[in-house]
Parts: structure tokens; C-alpha cells; sequence
């Protein structure tokens, strides 16, 4: 059986000394300090990225199930852009291509990159859901708000996307966890989350094994939570007799 040593929280990171109450003081920093900042860092990322991929996807989504082929095309496009190149090498190139192209952005802190890349890569998929929700209402709910005087955008706000929102929410709801736990590639571009916190404490105290676990019961603590509170939001605005709801 492992020999655990969970005392390594509670070392000053700089000379391995166990400080008193696990948290360091005067500018001692333990590595219990070090994984609870990592922690912000990374609900900071996901969140961020979360309210980004909300509006773009939400946004992408409305104008692919338009009757416009511009922006339908529009929406396709960048769904298909976003979602068939893999997270990773979207925020490397956000991190080292596009500054490189666009020099303003050499000035941006790599963590609104990073947060860039996470909401737009979860964007494309959003919008996909999105576009199911609205799809799956009945064709008849368009013709008749646009039938009571309302213009085509008073339909989709007044009609369509309140009820498709509440269809989508359970894939909504894994979309958030999953963002949650993909915000652990930024530490490819030296964003000081969870995962390079990890990394880096496994390193300096070679106890990899207690590391680990505490970094991945944060994870599930995290995205457990998110769940909870998606669970609650959907049984609070659940509509009796739709996709889901109570019969």
C-alpha cells in the first residue's frame, strides 16, 4: 500500500519546511497556497470561457437555423472551423500565430488568450445544441409569432428561444463541466492552473501520488458542482409535458 505523505501541503515551498496550519505567512508561501491560487486560476479560466462560449455559441447558433443563406453560412463556417481543430493547438496558435499576425495582441495576457481559445472552441459546439433546440420546436411556433405581428428577431426572443433553452440545457450542463476540465491545457501557454500547479509541485517534492489526488478531487469537486446548480436551474424552469419534463 502507498506510503502517503500528506503533509507536502503543508511545506514551504521554497526550503520544504512544514509551516503551522498548513498556510504560510510573511510572504512564505506552502504548496497548500499554491494549489488553492492554481484552483482560482483555473474556475477563472473556465468561467470566462464559459460566458464567451454562452454568447458566441448562442449567437452562432440563432444564425444557422435562419432564413438567410449568408448567415447560415456564416454560423457553418465557423462552427466547422472551431470544432474540427483540437483545443490544444487552437491556443497554441492563439498564444504564438495570431500575435504574430495581429501585433496588437502581443500585449494580451496569455490567460484572455487562453480564454479565447477554450470559449471559442466550446462555442462551435454550443451553437450546435443551440440549433437542435431551436429545430426541434415545432415549425408552427415561428409562423405563428411571426403571425401576431412579431418581426423575425421578437420570434426568436419572445418564442422560440425560451423554450429551446430550456431544452438544451442538459447538454449545456456537460458543456460546462467538460469546460471546466478542458481549462487544464493552459498550462501549455504557462497559465498557472491546476494542472501546471500539478506539475510542477509533483516535480519539486516527488509525491506525485498525493499531488495528484488532490488536484483531481478539486477537478471533480468543481465539475460537480456545476452540475448541481444545472440541475437545479433545470428543474426550476422546466416546462410540464416539453422534452424532459414532468407528464
Amino acid at each position: 500500500m502507498a506510503d502517503f505523505d500528506w503533509q507536502v501541503f503543508c511545506k514551504n515551498t521554497i526550503d520544504g519546511e512544514v509551516m503551522p496550519r498548513c498556510f504560510g505567512s510573511g510572504g512564505d508561501i506552502t504548496y497548500l497556497d499554491w494549489m488553492i491560487s492554481a484552483w482560482g486560476w483555473t474556475l477563472s479560466v473556465a468561467l470566462l470561457a464559459l460566458v464567451v462560449a454562452l454568447l458566441v455559441g448562442s449567437l452562432v447558433g440563432i444564425l444557422r437555423t435562419v432564413p438567410n443563406k449568408w448567415l447560415v453560412g456564416f454560423g457553418e463556417a465557423w462552427t466547422e472551423l472551431f470544432r474540427n481543430i483540437p483545443l490544444l493547438v487552437q491556443i497554441v496558435l492563439w498564444y504564438h500565430v495570431i500575435p504574430a499576425m495581429v501585433p496588437a495582441l502581443k500585449s494580451v495576457p496569455s490567460f484572455l488568450l487562453v480564454v479565447l481559445a477554450l470559449g471559442f472552441f466550446t462555442s462551435a459546439r454550443i451553437s450546435e445544441q443551440v440549433k437542435a433546440g431551436i429545430n426541434s420546436l415545432p415549425k408552427g411556433q415561428r409562423y405563428a409569432g411571426l403571425a401576431m405581428g412579431f418581426t423575425l428577431p421578437q420570434t426568436y426572443r419572445f418564442v422560440l428561444l425560451p423554450m429551446a433553452f430550456r431544452i438544451v440545457i442538459p447538454p449545456l450542463t456537460s458543456e460546462s463541466m467538460n469546460i471546466i476540465k478542458n481549462s487544464s491545457v493552459a498550462f501549455a501557454v504557462s497559465v498557472a492552473e491546476l494542472t501546471m500547479f500539478a506539475m510542477q509541485a509533483q516535480e519539486e517534492t516527488s509525491r506525485g501520488i498525493e499531488i495528484y489526488l488532490a488536484v483531481t478531487g478539486l477537478y471533480f469537486i468543481s465539475a460537480f458542482t456545476v452540475n448541481r446548480i444545472a440541475l437545479f436551474i433545470e428543474q426550476r424552469v422546466r416546462v410540464p409535458g416539453l422534452i424532459g419534463g414532468a407528464k
